[in-house]
């Protein structure tokens, strides 16, 4: 894909449903020109509680469709779709930009490391230098994740915390109201003592719910997610092929395989962590 015409293509990107959303809006912001196509497969979510050969199928199938569309990249706003489905649509399509999600585990340990050397102590032997890593089962269990832990394991102490009920919670509308905040306390309760340092947010729908995940805790505390990170490999990519958008007004296009927007166009109006 060469020329200008290519440049105004969009990016394609696709989730289980209104997580990428927050990886949009990263997006949109590294680059504001260009135009966006956005696949949220709500008929199949959630994609964390899927095999891996379930979430390669449908990764296919959402990928396949955004090519239909003419995208000129694409973007994998899941971290189990990445994790299960990326080294496998990459190997099928070489000559396309496919970029993927990485739980953001070195900022965050790099960030406890600076709070250990101003309060004058060694990480990871405070206890209060802990990093909690939410995320689905299928992320905490994958490889990706785990090779990126064995990197940072001398660096860093790690907990690993499935939280399944906040995809599903935030798919059904429910993000903020008292369910998921009964949910976030069970979830949470044995870290409502300041024990930890940071939380990885590995799920793109987490974003959404950093206040809920705050008000749980009982203290303010920083968070991590890849989607900075994403956005910026996304621009790289863009440039080495000569298919950036440098002027002119971004478009955006929102599509559910449920056939039914409404959720998406809501989270996508949403500041994230504020209700609806």
């Amino acid at each position: 894909m060469n020329g200008e015409n290519a440049k105004d293509s969009p990016i394609g990107i696709f989730d289980s449903g209104v997580g990428g959303i927050s990886v949009l809006k990263a997006l949109e912001k590294e680059l504001p020109h260009e135009n966006f196509f956005f696949y949220g497969d709500q008929k199949n979510a959630p994609y964390g509680e899927k095999t891996e050969e379930e979430v390669r199928a449908l990764s296919l199938s959402a990928y396949r469709f955004l090519k239909e569309h003419g995208v000129k990249a694409t973007v994998i706003a899941c971290n189990t779709a990445t994790s299960a489905a990326a080294p496998f649509l990459r190997e099928k399509y070489p000559e396309d930009i496919i970029v993927g999600m990485e739980p953001a585990v070195k900022p965050a340990t790099l960030f406890a490391q600076e709070i250990a050397e101003r309060e004058g102590e060694r990480f990871p032997h405070s206890e209060e230098k802990k990093i909690l890593i939410l995320a689905t089962e299928s992320t905490l269990k994958g490889d990706r994740l785990h090779h990126l832990i064995d990197r940072l394991k001398d660096k860093g102490e790690y907990i690993l915390l499935p939280a399944p009920g906040i995809v599903r919670l935030l798919e059904e509308g429910k993000g903020f109201g008292e369910e998921m905040q009964s949910y976030l306390k069970d979830l949470l309760k044995p870290y409502s003592k300041g024990s930890v340092s940071s939380i990885v947010l590995g799920c793109t729908h987490f974003p959404f719910v950093k206040k809920e995940i705050e008000k749980a805790l009982g203290y303010s505390i920083p968070f991590f997610d890849g989607a900075e990170g994403t956005a910026r490999e996304t621009a790289h990519r863009l440039a080495e092929k000569n298919l950036l958008r440098k002027t002119g007004e971004s478009k955006l296009t929102l599509y559910s395989s449920s056939g039914d927007n409404r959720l998406l166009e809501s989270f996508y109006r949403l500041p994230l962590s504020a209700p609806l």
